[in-house]
């Protein structure tokens, strides 16, 4: 038998994966014991989900056993397959924002909590290392407002987002063309960067959106039409169904928007409560901006709410 039919005959194991977020945003991380396979290679912590358990329960039992904590809550997030040479395993990512106790050392393995963006320890484990990039993404995502006439109006509501708190934004202007288009990209990007955030070109601009932001936002259309990941340092997609979402998973783009087509709430509500639920990718729900549809919306699965236009 070849070792790809021995992968694909191997039973699924599915395993409950903890990410217990600080209230800096820094993330824990812990390293593998001596016997296990990946020793010394860092990870977040979880185990295998038993017959008759939940993901909750199963991640409740292995935090209490590895990290001696008692969690309080926790948010379902997003669930992948992955393939080691020693297993295939299907990871259900949990977010946990709420524990009793201080996470210690109860196995001997070691410790660490990593900020979004700062350098993980190594050697990672390679099923690591997509959630902790995704852990750098906001909770909210704003569109553009589409309406600007000229640059200058483009570069006025790009600074009046950042400056109100907006750090990722989903950019298309519409009726921009030329030398107004160049110079309200230019412009909006280095805001962006200024801040600290991230600017993602909607791919109707293409070609112009490489030169200058390190992130590509794929329309549902584009997403449907693209065969590789477009060359931007993060990507992202409007999903409308279970089958753009499993196609944005497949180009390893870095998030997904749900839209609903048909444009009305209750859709929305309806469309993200099948497609968050065991997500491949951290989605955004579209959404106008409240604290009560954040937390509906992530009680779903979604990483948090995607809004148009925030100012």
């Amino acid at each position: 038998m070849s070792a790809q039919n021995r992968l694909a005959s191997r039973a699924l194991t599915p395993v409950a994966v903890g990410v217990l977020v600080r209230a800096d945003g820094a993330v824990l991380l812990a390293d593998r014991p001596a016997g296990k396979p990946y020793a010394g290679y860092w990870e977040f912590p979880g185990g295998k989900i038993e017959g008759g358990e939940s993901v909750e329960q199963a991640l409740e039992r292995e935090l209490a056993e590895e990290l001696g904590v008692r969690v309080r809550a926790t948010e379902p997030w997003v669930v992948f397959e992955y393939e080691y040479p020693h297993a295939h395993v299907r990871l259900h990512f949990q977010r946990v924002f709420d524990w009793h106790g201080t996470p210690h050392p109860v196995e001997g393995q070691q410790l660490t909590f990593v900020r979004p963006g700062e350098s993980a320890p190594a050697p990672l484990l390679p099923a690591a290392v997509s959630p902790l990039r995704w852990m750098q993404l906001p909770t909210v995502t704003g569109y553009s407002e589409g309406q600007a006439r000229d640059a200058e109006g483009a570069l006025r509501w790009v600074e009046r987002a950042l400056a109100r708190g907006l750090r990722q934004i989903l950019w298309y202007e519409p009726m921009l063309s030329g030398t107004a288009l160049e110079a309200a990209l230019h412009g909006s990007c280095a805001r962006a960067r200024a801040y600290g955030a991230r600017l993602f070109v909607d791919s109707r601009v293409a070609p112009a959106a490489p030169v200058y932001a390190e992130g590509c936002f794929l329309d549902v259309q584009a997403l449907r039409a693209a065969r590789a990941r477009p060359a931007a340092a993060w990507v992202g997609a409007a999903v409308a169904d279970a089958g753009d979402l499993a196609h944005a998973a497949a180009l390893a783009c870095d998030f997904a928007v749900i839209e609903n087509m048909g444009g009305d709430a209750l859709g929305v509500w309806e469309l993200a409560a099948k497609l968050c639920h065991e997500s491949p990718l951290p989605s955004y729900v579209g959404l106008d901006p409240s604290a009560e549809k954040l937390r509906q919306a992530r009680r779903l699965g979604a990483h948090g709410l995607a809004v148009r236009p925030l100012v």
